[in-house]
């Protein structure tokens, strides 16, 4: 009986031996997988998501930490949750160049229009007396400072700063022109 015993021991150990090898190989593949399309997506997520990439990294480092304790099953279930926030970066990262031609785009517009109003207002100023003058041209300063920011970030890359400052240039700029009384530029 002790032998039938451990001969039935012997052969479990063998299946479960066998049934692990049998998810080695296809534990390796997903963690190739998932590296292969990480490194896919990787140039423009470090220049656009650095921290998400990080992020993500880590999860692989986990994925081949797990491969190599032979923790074959888990790698094999984890590697598809990986595999979806790989397609989530990409996904993010291609929100973030729309995102930020879109403000190129806006800012292109921008630098077009608001200096053309700001010139109109500097020479309507010029022409103005008293306090309404000094108000106009505090209004004015303040205005080409923000602009100045504005231009700043653009030239730094950030095209979103930039337009969000350009944005809030132009409409003081068109408050400073209806309470001067000037025609639309």
């Amino acid at each position: 009986m002790r032998i039938q015993a451990l001969i039935l021991a012997l052969g479990a150990s063998a299946l479960l031996a066998t049934g692990c090898a049998r998810n080695e190989e296809p534990a390796k593949q997903a963690v190739i997988s998932s590296e292969t399309a990480l490194n896919q997506v990787r140039p423009k997520a470090a220049q656009y998501l650095p921290e998400e990439l990080q992020t993500v990294d880590a999860k692989l480092a986990e994925l081949k930490a797990k491969l190599a304790k032979e923790e074959y099953k888990a790698v094999i279930s984890e590697s598809k949750d990986f595999n979806a926030e790989v397609i989530a970066l990409n996904d993010a990262v291609v929100a973030k160049q729309t995102q930020l031609a879109a403000a190129t785009h806006e800012w292109e517009q921008l630098s077009e229009e608001v200096p053309k109003i700001v010139q109109a207002i500097e020479g309507q100023v010029n022409n103005l007396q008293g306090t309404r003058r000094e108000t106009a041209k505090a209004e004015l300063a303040s205005m080409k400072s923000l602009w100045d920011e504005a231009s700043a970030a653009f030239d730094a890359g950030n095209p979103t700063m930039a337009a969000d400052k350009g944005r809030l240039v132009q409409a003081k700029a068109k408050e400073v022109s209806v309470q001067l009384g000037m025609s639309p530029v």
